[in-house]
């Protein structure tokens, strides 16, 4: 019997194949990136000024720190730009030569990937599902092991669209002060939670200089092809390793151009995050009365489901969804989310409703 293959949210072309479907039919669940797509503003302006690529970026990428300034509330002086903020991630990882690292779990795999090509020792922490993935920090704190040098975690996390609040950050940032752990806080879904303001642990650089803050555009701006990210820290010895050893021009003209003109569109802003807070909520409440199921209450632009029915599993309902041209996140790949679940970001109301049919139809309900 043929194995079937395990698909990343990313996966759309395998998918695509795999199941005979033509990709551009696809609606895209799993990828966990903003239905409206580009902003029409900033294609307008993208397309006016193509020229730019005919010259070099600025090297210190001093306009676009200016805007992420203005964006973040935070000093130019503690910004860092790069190819994406997976190109962060990894520089972060190698300046920081860790050897005994904590990673909170269940999460994405690419932490792990970077800290193994250092050598490094890794072990984690898992949330708990009888907590509903919300994170005890008492219980995190209690559990860092002697020789821990850097922690990494998620916020909001990927798979669970839990979310630590700043309060919380707060205590686990001072105790990883006194233990001199250093701290990577990936706030790549930040923008589309409830309340930016009590989750994000951007103000607490200023006070924490054992922490960075990374960002992207990839999903809130549906921009993962731009390949653009940034990084918040008072981290001077961070500051300094990149200026050595980060490519020079890491972003190039486009993605420098495009990062502010995205990072400026008010209105772009406002009507994602209005779309997203209004659907999340609606589809939050609709899983919460069908049966056969468990929901958990979600921070990001997707949703992580436990299936309860006896005889239905992940693989059937990705299954499911697939045939009717939806591609969701069978999670059985994620080793630390015991039982069978799913993930599926939000997407239009009409996309969303067509999920909530198919889902139910599955189930029995």
């Amino acid at each position: 019997m043929e194995k079937k293959p395990e698909f990343h949210g990313s996966d759309l072309e395998k998918i695509a194949e795999y199941y005979q479907i033509p990709p551009e039919e696809i609606i895209k669940f799993g990828a966990n990136v903003n239905p409206l797509g580009i902003s029409e503003k900033v294609k307008e302006q993208l397309s006016a000024n193509l020229d730019i690529i005919s010259n070099y970026p600025d090297r210190s990428y001093t306009s676009l720190k200016r805007t992420i300034s203005e964006y973040c509330g935070v000093s130019p002086s503690c910004i860092a730009v790069g190819n994406g903020s997976t190109e962060l991630i990894s520089l972060l990882i190698k300046q920081r030569q860790s050897k005994k690292a904590l990673v909170l779990g269940p999460t994405y795999s690419e932490y792990e990937h970077e800290l193994h090509l250092t050598g490094g020792e890794i072990y984690e922490y898992n949330l708990k599902e009888c907590e509903d993935f919300c994170l005890n920090t008492r219980d995190f704190l209690d559990s860092i092991e002697s020789g821990t040098d850097l922690i990494i975690l998620c916020n909001p996390n990927n798979p669970t669209s839990s979310a630590i609040r700043q309060v919380e950050l707060k205590k686990l940032l001072s105790e990883a002060k006194k233990l001199n752990i250093f701290v990577m806080i990936d706030e790549t879904y930040i923008e589309f939670v409830p309340d930016i303001s009590e989750i994000t642990a951007v103000p607490l650089t200023a006070q924490y200089d054992n922490l960075i803050v990374i960002r992207g555009v990839s999903k809130f701006f549906a921009a993962p092809g731009l390949r653009f990210g940034y990084g918040i820290t008072c981290s001077r010895e961070f500051l300094q390793f990149l200026l050595i050893h980060q490519n020079p021009w890491s972003l190039n003209s486009i993605g420098a151009f495009a990062g502010e003109l995205m990072l400026k569109d008010h209105e772009y802003i406002q009507k994602t995050r209005q779309l997203i807070c209004q659907e999340r909520d609606r589809l939050f409440h609709l899983l919460q009365n069908m049966s056969g199921v468990k929901v958990y209450k979600p921070y990001g632009n997707f949703i992580l489901v436990r299936l309860m029915k006896t005889g239905i599993t992940s693989s059937d309902l990705f299954e499911a969804a697939i045939k009717e041209k939806m591609m969701i996140r069978d999670c059985s790949s994620f080793q630390a989310l015991e039982g069978e679940y799913i993930r599926f970001c939000i997407m239009l109301p009409e996309d969303n409703d067509r999920l909530m049919r198919c889902l139910a139809a599955q189930l029995g309900t």
